[in-house]
């Protein structure tokens, strides 16, 4: 299922399964007696003394070679056993990363006990409490130097446009174009992005490459602020908490700040509109044991039903109670193929009752879709599939 929030500030640190495990060290219960620890409450202690002088920046980029325990002594992740180093951009992991990284500089090695909130914060299916890492820190790549903070960043200025959800934008560039993007398109931009202190946590200008998504899989602010713009122009926006990611741990909160930089609209297919049973199931839908509702639309042309391990290649469009489209591979033109023992329950159990050629409407309960997992759709999910093939 998609992304609801802009893929490129929802990256933390690689969750890859080892082939071999690392034994863990004698002190992976606590931070011991020598260890250094920041204001933020991250320990580390260095292993080996490093030969550069330089520290990395958060916006650079750095290759490293590591492994990672919880504090029972189990590994959970290792470079090291993989045998190939991890390269990615500083500001683009888990905090206590971010930081102690930071701290080191080419040839060091160095141990980090890293605190829940600046891991992964309770956040379902990673690691869990405290994290240990082992980091050998093996090349730093310089990023250029990141746009400077705007003088205005603390709030809107006067003259700033504010819509009726609150959205306020500045034009700092007029553009080129005359055609506004649609919330379904795609759009290709450069920005920066920084919290109302004046500290920067993304730029896709300082990693020197633009960034492309569809436009109704970011957050709020920018779906609606990116309509507004035309090709070629560079506008300023302050978008709300409300619009951007108001209680998601690991992300930016309060009010953020972007400048954008609109470089390209792709047009995308319309999506399908929310059915006028979204709410809640019709009187004619069928119900399973576990709650699960469905109204076949289309009786299939087929007389087998996949099984919970089949592979099966479908179109789907899926909406939130309220209407609101959270994805569809109807808009991408292309149907999505899974393993159906790989997906949220209520796709498991529900197609499992169609046949090829069939479409079927689902109305899933919340404990048979996200459990409020966070950057997920929350409640009842409402679906519309067409079984295309089993595999």
């Amino acid at each position: 299922m998609k992304l609801l929030i802009l893929s490129a500030l929802v990256c933390l640190l690689p969750m890859m399964v080892a082939a071999s495990d690392v034994e863990a060290p004698p002190d992976v219960a606590a931070p011991p007696a020598d260890a250094e620890v920041t204001d933020s409450g991250l320990a580390s202690k260095v292993l080996t003394k490093g030969t550069g002088t330089v520290h990395p920046d958060a916006w650079d980029s750095v290759t490293v070679h590591y492994t990672g325990w919880t504090t029972d002594g189990k590994m959970f992740d290792s470079s090291v056993s993989r045998g190939k180093p991890a390269t990615f951009p500083l500001n683009r992991v888990i905090p206590g990363w971010t930081e102690g990284v930071g701290l080191m500089v080419v040839g060091e090695k160095r141990r980090l006990w890293i605190p829940e909130d600046i891991a992964y914060g309770g956040r379902p299916g990673a690691p869990q409490g405290m994290l240990v890492f082992d980091v050998e820190l093996i090349e730093i790549t310089e990023a250029p130097d990141p746009p400077k903070v705007p003088a205005d960043v603390a709030a809107p200025p006067k003259d700033a446009e504010v819509t009726d959800s609150g959205l306020a934008s500045k034009v700092l560039q007029p553009g080129t174009g005359a055609a506004h993007p649609d919330a379904w398109d795609q759009v290709t931009v450069h920005y920066t992005g920084w919290v109302t202190s004046g500290k920067m946590f993304d730029s896709s200008v300082s990693r020197g490459q633009p960034a492309t998504f569809p436009l109704d899989r970011v957050i709020p602010g920018w779906t609606e602020g990116l309509q507004l713009m035309v090709v070629g122009e560079k506008r300023r926006f302050w978008i709300p908490e409300e619009l951007a990611y108001k209680g998601q741990q690991q992300r930016p909160q309060g009010m953020l700040v972007f400048d954008v930089e609109l470089i390209e609209i792709t047009d995308q297919v319309e999506p399908p509109r929310a059915p006028s049973d979204v709410a809640g199931p019709s009187a004619d839908a069928d119900f399973t044991k576990s709650g699960l509702a469905s109204k076949v639309l289309q009786p299939g042309t087929g007389s087998d039903h996949p099984k919970e391990s089949s592979r099966v290649p479908v179109h789907y469009t899926g909406w939130t109670t309220d209407g609101k489209m959270f994805d569809s591979s109807v808009t991408r033109g292309q149907p999505a193929t899974f393993a159906l023992n790989q997906v949220i329950a209520g796709w498991t159990e529900g197609v499992q009752l169609m046949v090829v050629g069939e479409k079927r409407r689902f109305w899933i309960p919340e404990a048979l879709a996200y459990k409020g997992q966070q950057g997920a759709p929350a409640g009842m999910l409402v679906f519309d599939v067409e079984l295309i093939e089993i595999q």
